[in-house]
């Protein structure tokens, strides 16, 4: 098993964490990682563009002028795509982007994306972080306390508490800085209970230089992947 340190939130060391080694220092597979991503950005499309063709636009239903003998173009309607208010041509409709995983790749895409921190040296352990109430300086000085305060950062919290949730609202006026909460939907309850759920996934991982996991994170991340 390989180990790390473990810092508290004023970047002192307070100890070492042992890492399964099927989770986080698997051999990335980069096929498995882009198809999680695309499925990711698929999901995120509306798919609400659309245009009316010439059979969908109003008007037009006869024929503008006699076919010949005019000395002028023949058409057939005045909702043909190349007459001004007509129709489009093979314009967009709507439709459904979303793609879908099965749980394997799924588990096999995050344990990739895991390992490439990793080995990259860019996973940081904390003990733990909460907040007793939401303050954007609280978050900035964890950030200059973990000297990472000009680099694009990744926290994951495990549960959906309060502590934690208001961890998640010091950050979003950071721009360098997104904060997940990888709990289950419906546990909590009053505003625990409607707090948005994220999740731990393969394009925010990758999309941040670094990923910041608490203690309780890492032993959950081994409990739902390592199985």
């Amino acid at each position: 098993m390989a180990t790390l340190d473990v810092f508290n939130v004023k970047g002192e060391k307070v100890g070492t964490v042992e890492l399964r080694d099927d989770v986080f220092n698997v051999k990335p597979n980069l096929d498995v990682m882009w198809r999680y991503v695309d499925m990711q950005l698929s999901n995120r499309r509306a798919g609400t563009a659309s245009t009316k063709s010439r059979r969908e636009v109003s008007g037009g239903g006869r024929k503008p002028w006699i076919q010949k003998h005019t000395g002028r173009a023949r058409h057939g309607s005045i909702r043909s795509p190349i007459w001004r208010h007509g129709g489009v041509a093979h314009g967009p409709k709507s439709r459904d982007w979303s793609k879908r995983l099965n749980k394997k790749v799924k588990k096999l895409a995050l344990k990739s994306a895991l390992s490439v921190k990793f080995r990259e040296e860019k996973l940081l352990i904390l003990d733990d972080i909460s907040f007793d109430s939401p303050k954007t300086k609280k978050m900035r000085e964890v950030l200059n306390n973990l000297k990472l305060s000009d680099t694009r950062t990744l926290f994951v919290l495990p549960w959906k508490e309060e502590r934690y949730l208001n961890v998640r609202l010091s950050g979003r006026n950071l721009p360098n800085v997104k904060v997940l909460i990888a709990d289950n939907p419906n546990n909590g309850n009053g505003k625990e209970k409607t707090a948005r759920i994220d999740g731990l996934n393969v394009y925010d991982i990758l999309n941040h230089d670094v990923l910041v996991l608490t203690k309780d994170m890492v032993r959950k991340i081994e409990e739902v992947l390592g199985r």
